[in-house]
């Protein structure tokens, strides 16, 4: 039998896009969030995908401007890995003190520095072992 070209269709179980006004609620929330975590502005820059320190500097002052969608996925993930912990955890202080906490599931490294890679893979491998804490 030949090959035949088959049209791509949509998957029905596509992610939902992230739309702009969602992105920047949710750049706002992480601008708080990386606050209450007590990170760097450079390590912020980071978390965001590379950023400009001058970017993260806007947007700590409410300009968020346009987001690419690396940056939406990004925040996305950011809170779905604060939502986790927020589920984990009943005292506030653990919430937030987790991300920087030594964890022998990351060879005795803490989330951040996990995260710290860079890669949009590195977010997520936090994100999924919240996850299946979380059961």
């Amino acid at each position: 039998m030949p090959l035949q070209l088959v049209e791509k269709a949509p998957s029905p179980d596509a992610v939902a896009i992230i739309t702009d006004d969602e992105g920047e609620a949710m750049a706002r929330a992480a601008v708080n969030l990386f606050g209450l975590w007590g990170i760097t502005d450079a390590q912020a820059c980071v978390l965001l995908g590379g950023v400009s320190k001058r970017t993260y500097a806007r947007w700590k002052d409410g300009e968020i401007g346009r987001l690419t969608i690396d940056q939406k996925t990004r925040l996305s993930v950011l809170m779905g890995i604060h939502k986790a912990l927020r589920i984990l955890f009943t005292e506030k202080a653990r919430v937030y003190e987790w991300v920087k906490k030594p964890n022998r599931a990351f060879g005795g490294r803490s989330a951040l520095d996990i995260m710290l890679g860079g890669y949009l893979t590195d977010l997520f491998r936090v994100r999924n072992y919240l996850d299946a804490a979380r059961g």
